[in-house]
């Protein structure tokens, strides 16, 4: 090769060296991955009797997704995040209780409307600090709330809005009480929108809105513009919430009005520190734990389970930083550091 030749290939290769140090290479799925996702099918094999709950789980882990891609990437805090998935699940069940029932169709509908609210609203969550943003994410969730409330002609108010029927998944699967073909839709939803979320967290966008988590100061300084980064970022996550959404009302087939809750809202944000903000699969881990852990001490105690549910949450924020995930990438650094 001649001196021009050598002086050409160096840029190319130092620039494909420079993407996988920063991140943008690291798109292979690790057999942690591949085991992960195999367990969570098996799962439905391994406990037939829990199938309605695992999907539940699975609903949550989606819902929690979504609200990792700002707080976790973007350092968007919000306390509102149910209003998202609320609209993505009147959605769906509207459509459903006035005659079209199809899931596919009805879920992408879920998802259009909360992302066109989430880009509507973005503009005013985005501005501000922190509190700011908790305190105009938690007005408008709850101003939402009570428009469903009043509005019990349309959603049920605090009946809930039943009467929706789901048809046959692809014409030729029909949800049932055994919770098989909800548990297998609800993972595929949720597999479908994490690999999305992933190949984005992995490009120069996704590095841009971590850079604007660590600091966004120095953003504009870069050429980026932080405002249209926020509101793009706000708008995909109040998307996946609908999605989210949507699923609950079709595996259900019932919305209450609890879907636009805050303390849904509250509950998430938990799943998903618990788990570990920043990871993506922070919110499932955390997620699963977190219900589970409800299911089980709810019955053995019925009464005072929220004290045992409030103790495994300080014993894992004082002990394990970063929550489960983080306290294990910690353990293995430790057990490495002593080995060597």
């Amino acid at each position: 090769m001649s001196a021009t030749g050598k002086a050409a290939a160096l840029p190319a290769s130092a620039a494909r060296a420079s993407g996988a140090r920063s991140g943008l290479a690291d798109e292979r799925w690790r057999p942690a991955e591949i085991a992960f996702w195999t367990l969570a099918l098996l799962a439905m094999f391994a406990f037939p009797g829990y199938r309605v709950l695992g999907s539940q789980i699975l609903i949550t882990a989606l819902f929690a997704l979504s609200l990792d891609l700002i707080l976790g990437y973007a350092g968007i805090v919000s306390l509102g995040h149910a209003a998202f998935f609320g609209l993505g699940a009147y959605t769906a069940g509207l459509l459903a209780v006035h005659g079209w029932g199809e899931p596919i169709s009805g879920l992408l509908a879920g998802g259009a409307v909360a992302m066109l609210f989430g880009f509507l609203v973005s503009f005013i969550v985005v501005r501000g600090n922190d509190l700011t943003r908790l305190m105009v994410t938690l007005g408008i969730g709850l101003m939402l709330y009570e428009a469903a409330n009043k509005a019990s002609f349309l959603t049920g108010g605090v009946d809930g809005l039943s009467g929706v029927v789901t048809w046959k998944l692809l014409g030729m699967f029909e949800f049932g009480l055994v919770g098989t073909v909800a548990y297998l839709y609800s993972l595929a939803v949720l597999f479908l929108c994490f690999v999305v979320l992933r190949r984005l967290v992995h490009s120069p966008f996704g590095l841009s809105l971590r850079g604007l988590r660590e600091g966004p100061w120095r953003m504009p300084a870069l050429g980026a513009s932080v405002l249209h980064m926020q509101v793009k970022v706000f708008t995909i996550s109040a998307g996946i919430a609908g999605i989210a959404g949507a699923l609950l009302a079709q595996t259900t087939q019932f919305v209450g009005l609890e879907a636009l809750g805050f303390t849904r809202s509250a509950e998430v944000l938990i799943m998903l520190v618990l788990g570990g903000t920043g990871r993506l699969y922070g919110a499932l881990v955390g997620t699963a734990v977190f219900m589970i852990a409800q299911d089980y001490l709810a019955g053995i105690d019925p009464v005072y389970w929220q004290f045992w549910i409030g103790l495994l949450l300080v014993v894992i924020v004082m002990f394990a930083r970063g929550g489960i995930l983080g306290g294990i990438e910690m353990l293995v650094a430790r057990v490495r550091g002593a080995r060597r």
